[in-house]
């Protein structure tokens, strides 16, 4: 059993997407960000650095509780837990996380970012917008050459680099971008989403 604290942001959502595709039985804690409930003293607990999604796996190493935060790691440790989605090959399973840290590190940043100026600044920014839309495009580029002629991020193999990345570009009409200028990102993503469990992660909560 597992209890899941997290919101309907993209971060948020990987970590459903997982439980779902790994049919894992969890509680879901909505974490109601716009309101603040990541301030709380119980979240604080749970993540100190105040965000979502955070886990606790009731049966952890040892068989005690174990506290996770961070979405990668959680994914990660997920997939180690379960045996799924993360090759136990050492070259596979580092192809896999080379493309986790890519949406970590760039995908994640800079949508963010876009989302941030396109949608919550209070004032008109266009240089914020054009660096951060600037980056995205070529982020998507990046994405669309590497899935020419694969069906998924690493080594052709349905695995947490794309469960990470899917909800970023699931909100690609925020990012004022037409999926069908990349034509193998659109091809990836709407496999994706066609999955039953990923699209039940997705609507979580």
């Amino acid at each position: 059993m597992f209890d899941c604290y997290t919101w309907k942001t993209s971060n948020g959502k990987k970590v459903t997407i997982m439980l779902e595709e790994c049919g894992l039985v969890y509680s879901l804690h909505p974490i109601d960000i716009s309101k603040d409930d990541q301030f709380t003293p119980e979240f604080i607990k749970i993540n100190p650095n105040s965000k979502i999604p955070a886990i606790i796996d009731q049966d952890g190493p040892g068989g005690e509780p174990y506290t996770l935060f961070e979405s990668g790691a959680i994914l990660m440790y997920l997939a180690e837990k379960t045996g799924k989605f993360m090759p136990k090959d050492m070259a596979k399973r580092y192809q896999v996380i080379q493309w986790v840290m890519f949406q970590m590190g760039g995908i994640g940043p800079i949508f963010g970012q876009v989302h941030h100026f396109l949608r919550a600044a209070k004032e008109d920014v266009p240089y914020g917008i054009k660096r951060y839309s600037t980056e995205a495009r070529r982020l998507y580029g990046v994405l669309d050459a590497h899935l020419d002629g694969q069906d998924f991020l690493a080594n052709n193999e349905l695995s947490i680099a794309d469960f990470c990345t899917v909800p970023w570009v699931f909100r690609h009409d925020w990012q004022k971008i037409d999926l069908n200028e990349y034509p193998n990102v659109k091809r990836w993503y709407d496999s994706l989403m066609a999955r039953p469990a990923l699209a039940r992660g997705m609507e979580i909560p």
